[in-house]
């Protein structure tokens, strides 16, 4: 179905002797184009007659006559639509632009494409879901404060035993409090090859208890050119190597323990499993 709208403009040309209407008269249905013309004379005679334009007996004004054609086919509906929406925004905004009412009744409501949000992905959260996952065991890093209290100390020494009967390999450092804990928990599960100590400096520079508890320890390895250093810095280079060879670290420490801190975030840094125990 095709509908039309006409607006006649009427232009007087008194040098002119014949008043023509020029009617144009659109047989196809695309917007704006025109096939043919026909020509009418309008008699200046009271009978308001049409004649043919050949006549010489009638006194004529000429006039021109023409009219702006606008219509709309319900069958384009569709292109007309797309072209407006190229119109307006660019090539991206139309790709993600929710479809109109008639798009929808044309095109279906697949016709235009909204672009699917896509969250980002959670790192973490993965790497300790493929944790779960994994059957085998795990290289296990065990770093915590030496102010701790006996009960702490205990839990943290089943821990560390659950781990190693469960063939997780344990490192950590020589430190008294978390470290000898962890050491102590470990050597009760009776399998010393499950277990290594990475001492920040060399075995003589640690406190005389610590080193009567290493002597049970099959896999020691000091750092005697960090002596020069002092602890705190031989002890964050320690902690650094004892991240670098596992891929899981667990943490117990006090929200100002700063060096403490710093390795939790070294290691998620490197992308491993960092669980972290607040002692306060």
């Amino acid at each position: 179905m095709t509908t039309h709208s006409f607006r006649l403009l009427l232009l007087p040309l008194p040098h002119l002797d014949t008043f023509k209407l020029s009617a144009a008269v659109a047989t196809t249905a695309c917007g704006g184009s025109f096939s043919h013309f026909h020509s009418l004379s309008f008699s200046s005679r009271s009978n308001r007659r049409f004649a043919s334009p050949s006549c010489p007996s009638f006194q004529k004004t000429k006039w021109l006559c023409g009219y702006d054609k606008t219509h709309q086919s319900i069958d384009n509906l569709k292109d007309g639509d797309k072209n407006e929406i190229q119109m307006f925004g660019s090539d991206e905004e139309v790709a993600t632009q929710i479809p109109t009412q008639a798009q929808s009744l044309v095109e279906g409501s697949g016709a235009v494409l909204v672009s699917e949000y896509k969250p980002v992905a959670d790192v973490d959260y993965l790497q300790e879901l493929l944790a779960i996952q994994q059957q085998g065991p795990r290289a296990i890093g065990f770093f915590g404060t030496r102010n701790m209290g006996f009960m702490h100390q205990e839990l943290i020494e089943i821990l560390s035993y659950a781990l190693v009967i469960t063939k997780n390999h344990i490192f950590t450092s020589g430190a008294s409090g978390t470290n000898a804990a962890v050491i102590r928990g470990a050597l009760r599960a009776e399998k010393p090859e499950l277990l290594t100590v990475i001492l920040p400096q060399s075995l003589k520079k640690q406190p005389p208890e610590s080193q009567e508890l290493l002597s049970k320890v099959k896999h020691v390895i000091e750092k005697p050119h960090n002596d020069h250093l002092p602890l705190i810095e031989a002890s964050r280079l320690c902690n650094m190597d004892i991240i670098s060879q596992v891929q899981q670290v667990i943490c117990f420490a006090f929200h100002d323990s700063r060096l403490l801190m710093e390795t939790c975030q070294e290691a998620k840094n490197m992308r491993k499993i960092v669980t972290l125990f607040y002692l306060d």
